[in-house]
């Protein structure tokens, strides 16, 4: 199989990201912190290979990971965590439900207005 056929390799794990539902890239642009030139370019992960981000992200449907050390959110203050969980979740439903929408990708990022 040629390389191109393999999609999204992450970067971590080196399994195919298969669906944008998983791709931490993906979350990153729909936060508004990865341009969509770079959509094509940027290194891929799954949400669960990085779980600095994925910790913030509080769902039934997300098993979301613990994470040890100095990143993890329980060291961080309360209200920051608050704010970072309350826009990464609605950044990971969001991934959750734009393709099934039919949306443009430009249209996959959240509106800086819901900030």
């Amino acid at each position: 199989m040629a390389k191109c056929d393999l999609g999204y390799l992450c970067e971590v794990c080196g399994a195919e990201v298969e669906d944008i539902t998983q791709s931490d890239l993906y979350l990153r642009f729909v936060l508004g912190e990865v341009e969509a030139r770079y959509l094509m370019t940027a290194k891929e992960r799954h949400l669960r290979c990085n779980p600095i981000v994925s910790q913030f992200i509080v769902d039934p449907g997300f098993k979301s990971p613990i994470v040890e050390g100095p990143f993890d959110k329980r060291l961080l203050d309360s209200a920051e965590v608050a704010q970072r969980e309350e826009r990464t979740t609605r950044a990971w439903r969001r991934l959750q439900e734009v393709r099934a929408l039919g949306l443009p990708i430009s249209a996959y990022p959240l509106d800086r207005m819901d900030d």
